[in-house]
């Protein structure tokens, strides 16, 4: 185990361009590309600080992906939830897996998916 943590450490240091050099080593050693762990290498604090704020996600959409065998207490929370009106609502449950709500934050998300559930629904939030 020390000798992978002095390679760590030793990787951890690398500047920029040695990090580089190093990314032209490996792909031409094993044949395969290491942009990846070239650009984790050379971020400051192992690109700890740039990672979270690419995945960090602000909108999200409800996907309705089945009624569970009780369309029409479904029907009424989508009714209730989007205020469409029967036959669209109807149309929405029949046609699963689709879109309740779109574009909308996590705790609305977290809320909407609850509600369904609780109805009877399988629902996943993308």
């Amino acid at each position: 185990m020390a000798d992978l943590q002095k390679i760590v450490d030793d990787l951890s240091a690398l500047t920029v361009l040695e990090a580089a050099e190093l990314s032209k080593l490996l792909e031409e050693k094993w044949g395969v590309s290491a942009a990846a762990a070239v650009a984790v290498a050379a971020a400051p604090g192992g690109g700890g600080d740039a990672a979270p704020a690419a995945e960090e996600k602000t909108e999200f959409d409800v996907i309705l992906t089945g009624d569970g065998g009780k369309k029409i207490n479904v029907i009424k929370e989508v009714r209730a939830i989007t205020s469409l009106g029967l036959g669209e609502a109807k149309a929405l449950v029949e046609g699963a897996p689709k879109a309740v709500k779109e574009g909308v934050n996590k705790e609305e998300a977290e809320k909407i998916k609850k509600q369904l559930e609780e109805a009877g629904a399988t629902v996943e939030i993308k």
